[in-house]
């Protein structure tokens, strides 16, 4: 009880006042992701709606902000275009499904494999993805524009200074819109990137035959759209830890995400995951209840419905204006200090993770491969097996397992004795391929007529040993 009270009312102003300020940055990433896939703006803006409520209620990380997303956008691009918005629909259902099943069999336990190399990669991957997304809407433009936006971002930095009652991106959308308005000055707005809907999202059950064709069809769409949305919510549910300072429960979060995912597509919504910036955007202005995920969702329906004739006059580079504050911040400056401090291993996993995020413009597949590399420079690393000779007894130094047993079993090409031992007290056998390298030795040195004599196993290598030889 002392929880829910603590998540729901323990920063009601400040969780208010940030929900707000959320709900306004929403909007123009919506719009941005509906463009992307090719769908009606309702589809991208019922899902952040959908899934910011739902996920308030049911996810694991208070002050998490989800909703439509461009990684999630990309997955479902080529679905769009080859079968239709409904099969969009089936696949965000499956979706949560899937999302649901890995949360209950603790998919979030796998986030410890994650190496902090790539955590740093993945963040910084994605303020340099905010920061770019934002050129389009400044490159090319008029020099008002300009001048919006950089006296958006003095605002944001300087209020701060001298007043916090009230989050600073709010005053500078607030301030800078009623400028706009009452200069009469031309600048690109919301609404020249879509409609605004008039209505709410109903329930309805997308138009689809239910078969094992149609099966076919979502399920590796789903598969993906299940990792690319676990993937980025738990990583983004990381860095709030870190932010805050303050647990999560990450296996909850993944169910939420699910269940999220699984009733939005059948209120006309995309699937959505994790938005780290947005997210920045409200631990920044206050935001650190589930209240202010709520408020973030309600307010934007309010505003999308209600208000919309107001909020499509608000300009675009204001809103950039505080998305550029935002990838300043998501950005971590102390990757300069870990680049000249850490093994160059780690070093060059994070660089690629980088490079393979922003080139792919695909977190999933920037962190599964910077994962991998991180697991090869590691093997590599522990691989360095040695073998020392002292009076016909070979001392083996080092893990020995698949990636060492070729050095192993090198170092005997050469013996000449009729009795060696090999001693294993400084080593360990990890894997079938060890007891086979021993086997291969034994077996060859005993062909030349050598005795070998096996000494120094531990427990678990001597069951090992004595289970697969």
């Amino acid at each position: 009880m002392h929880t829910f009270k603590q998540q729901w009312l323990g920063n009601v102003r400040a969780d208010l006042l940030a929900g707000i300020v959320v709900g306004l940055a929403l909007i123009p990433e919506a719009l941005a992701f509906a463009f992307i896939v090719g769908v009606d703006p309702r589809v991208a803006l019922y899902a952040s709606f959908t899934i910011a409520v739902i996920t308030s209620f049911v996810g694991g990380r208070p002050g998490l902000i989800s909703a439509a997303t461009g990684a999630m956008a990309l997955v479902l691009v080529s679905l769009m275009a080859n079968h239709g918005l409904q099969y969009v629909l089936a696949a965000t259902i499956l979706t949560g499904i899937i999302q649901l099943i890995l949360g209950s069999l603790g998919v979030a336990n796998l986030m410890r494999f994650i190496p902090n190399s790539v955590m740093l990669g993945f963040v910084n991957a994605l303020g340099i993805m905010i920061f770019i997304t934002q050129m389009p809407y400044l490159l090319g433009s008029s020099m008002m524009t300009y001048i919006f936006a950089v006296v958006t971002l003095i605002l944001v930095y300087a209020v701060p200074r001298f007043f916090t009652a009230i989050p600073a991106p709010l005053i500078a959308i607030v301030v800078m819109t009623t400028v706009a308005l009452l200069s009469g000055v031309k600048l690109q707005t919301i609404g020249d990137l879509g409609t605004m809907p008039s209505s709410l999202p109903m329930f309805f059950l997308p138009d689809i035959p239910l078969n094992l064709e149609t099966l076919k069809i979502i399920l590796p769409y789903s598969l993906a759209l299940s990792v690319v949305g676990l993937l980025e919510s738990l990583l983004t549910s990381q860095v709030l830890d870190d932010m805050t300072a303050t647990p999560s429960n990450k296996n909850r979060e993944a169910r939420g995400q699910g269940i999220a995912n699984f009733i939005t597509g059948f209120f006309g919504g995309m699937a959505g995951c994790a938005l780290i910036g947005q997210s920045v955007i409200n631990i920044k202005s206050g935001g650190m209840g589930r209240l202010s995920t709520l408020t973030a969702g309600v307010f934007l329906i309010f505003l999308i419905i209600v208000l919309g004739d107001v909020v499509v006059k608000i300009p675009m580079p204001v809103l950039a204006g505080v998305m550029i504050m935002v990838s300043m911040t998501t950005f971590n400056w102390g990757s300069f200090k870990f680049l000249r401090q850490a093994p160059k291993s780690e070093s060059i996993v994070m660089l690629i993770t980088v490079a393979i995020i922003l080139y792919t413009h695909n977190l999933a597949i920037g962190v599964v491969i910077g994962v991998i590399l991180s697991a090869l420079f590691f093997v590599a690393k522990i691989s360095r097996v040695t073998v020392t000779k002292n009076a016909g007894v070979y001392r083996i130094k080092g893990p020995l397992f698949f990636a060492s047993t070729t050095k192993f079993i090198q170092s005997f090409d050469d013996t000449a004795e009729k009795e060696i031992i090999i001693d294993f007290g400084d080593s360990q056998l990890w894997d079938e391929s060890a007891v086979g390298a021993i086997f291969k030795v034994k077996q060859k040195l005993e062909a030349k007529g050598t005795d070998v004599t096996i000494r120094g196993l531990n427990a678990s290598s001597e069951i090992l040993y004595k289970k697969l030889l």
